[in-house]
């Protein structure tokens, strides 16, 4: 039954995160996301990770549709980690001919990767557990004042909620664009890393083609449904943070502070 299901996708449930106000949990995960940048010590890891964790189980959603987003991204956190482990200097462990990598460099490259393994599970909660027509309000409401300096809020939030929605398909449209290459005998997993690399190439422009498709039958159906931006717009219903919500981003804040405190210690 999950098979189906895209990574970022909105899953339907009635655990405490998908009842959260979508400011909440835009703010928890900026707030979080600045903590994992920040935190320099295993201490500070060890917080930010049970918090994740904790996050993680109170959404109730599936391991697979969890663990998938990393699944999907595989190939940028082993190129993250073998670009730090060979361009870090220190103790040389492993020599290939001009290149080694050090043993500061497996540090930082660990470090790193556990670093983008926290953001990509805990940036795709919000478009797991929040419809796109809320996630969007969300992000029209915290960015709400800047349309004091002529920042059109709607169409900001409407524009980044769309570039969230559209990685998934973009995905999902690559998987395909691989199989059809396969059943015509194409090979993506032999030879070396160059002829790899090479193999990939073809696939460019058939997944930006079928993009742009998407893309211009997204813009024909908001034109056909009289979409004009912000402007006079109405929502069935408004937004409004209830008491899990002000328990949630003060926990939130808290372990932020914490991050902070352990760094300066």
């Amino acid at each position: 039954m999950l098979s189906g299901i895209s990574m970022g996708q909105y899953i339907p449930g009635g655990s405490l995160l998908h009842r959260l106000d979508p400011r909440t949990k835009i703010i928890a995960v900026l707030a979080i996301a600045v903590s994992i940048i920040i935190f320099s010590n295993w201490q500070g890891f060890l917080l930010i990770a049970l918090l994740t964790l904790v996050a993680l189980f109170v959404s109730r959603l599936p391991l697979a549709v969890i663990f998938g987003s990393l699944k999907s991204l595989w190939l940028l956190l082993l190129i993250t980690f073998l670009l730090q482990a060979f361009l870090t200097p220190g103790i040389p462990v492993i020599e290939l001919g001009p290149l080694q990598v050090s043993q500061e460099g497996i540090v930082a490259a660990t470090g790193i990767v556990l670093r983008l393994m926290l953001l990509i599970l805990i940036a795709f909660l919000p478009t797991l557990t929040t419809p796109p027509i809320r996630l969007t309000a969300g992000l029209e409401s915290i960015l709400s004042p800047l349309r004091r300096v002529g920042v059109p809020a709607h169409e900001l939030a409407m524009m980044m909620t769309l570039a969230l929605r559209f990685i998934p398909t973009l995905l999902q449209e690559a998987e395909i664009v691989i199989s059809a290459q396969r059943s015509r005998g194409a090979g993506f997993t032999t030879g070396s890393p160059v002829k790899w690399a090479k193999s990939l190439l073809p696939l460019f422009v058939p997944l930006f083609a079928g993009a742009l498709r998407r893309a211009d039958d997204l813009a024909m159906a908001m034109e056909c449904r009289c979409y004009r931006g912000g402007a006079n717009r109405t929502r069935m219903s408004v937004l409004k943070l209830n008491t899990e919500d002000y328990v949630v981003i003060c926990v939130v804040l808290a372990s932020l502070a914490g991050v902070i405190a352990l760094r300066l210690i």
